[in-house]
């Protein structure tokens, strides 16, 4: 895959893309977020992939929209631009694999919103959270209305999105926004780890907790608890449950096929 501002590599059957235009600060414009969808269609298709990893590098995460191409915009151009990047996020958060993003430096509006989309979030003690739209006369286009809410609740949120306040990694711990905040040299060994972790489990398992809980966020108690049991019900069908159950028993590790 022959891409400029997205990188994209896999080891471990980890996926790791890497936003890669540091002229901009990863700025989301539309050849980044046309690479990004690509990436991230060639992790779901590759089965060796179990887990994605997303990062910024070492320095910033994301700094956001593409404030020169904005400038230039009318409502009609805006709301495409907001759909665009919308969909992509929306494409991030549905994928069948988990997605972590791992977080150094900025991660400011847009960047926040990625972040968001994402189902772990793992922060540099570096690392920087904001969605500051409001400071450019504009609001959240790329979900941070709904994905923060739901994260941190409407008062919070509300708070970050009205007043534009930026707050360290470890105010973003606190309220909820990361699930982990470490020193900049431990921040790859960490994610690696925990990425690894996941893609030992029985991928069906995870495809289908994730689908659960996503619906668990998006829909009333009963429909959710409906789709969870369908879930449980399918993993009967599985090689790896019967693996899973087997290896408890013997009181050994699981190897799981994936099937």
């Amino acid at each position: 895959m022959n891409m400029e501002k997205i990188l994209y590599e896999v080891r471990d059957s980890l996926a790791i893309i890497t936003l890669n235009d540091p002229r901009s600060l990863n700025a989301f414009s539309y050849p980044l977020v046309y690479e990004l969808s690509l990436a991230l269609d060639k992790a779901e298709k590759e089965p060796e992939v179990k887990v994605v990893i997303i990062t910024g590098g070492e320095k910033v995460f994301a700094a956001g929209g593409d404030v020169p191409g904005m400038l230039e915009m009318d409502s009609f151009e805006a709301g495409h631009y907001s759909k665009t990047v919308q969909q992509i996020f929306n494409k991030i958060e549905f994928l069948s694999k988990p997605v972590i993003a791992m977080i150094a430096g900025p991660a400011i509006g847009g960047g926040c919103e990625l972040a968001l989309a994402c189902d772990l979030r793992l922060a540099s003690s570096n690392a920087r959270f904001g969605q500051p739209e409001v400071d450019l006369g504009v609001v959240p286009g790329a979900g941070a209305t709904v994905r923060l809410s739901r994260l941190v609740g409407p008062a919070l949120a509300k708070e970050m999105i009205f007043t534009g306040r930026i707050i360290d990694a470890t105010t973003a711990q606190q309220i909820g926004l990361v699930n982990q905040v470490v020193e900049p040299a431990e921040l790859w060994p960490v994610a690696k780890k925990l990425a690894l972790k996941i893609a030992n489990k029985a991928p069906m398992a995870i495809r289908l907790a994730k689908e659960a809980i996503n619906v668990a966020m998006n829909s009333d108690f009963l429909t959710a608890t409906q789709f969870e049991s369908r879930g449980f019900a399918l993993t009967f069908s599985t090689v790896d449950k019967n693996e899973g159950m087997k290896a408890f028993l013997d009181k050994r590790k699981p190897v799981f096929q994936g099937k």
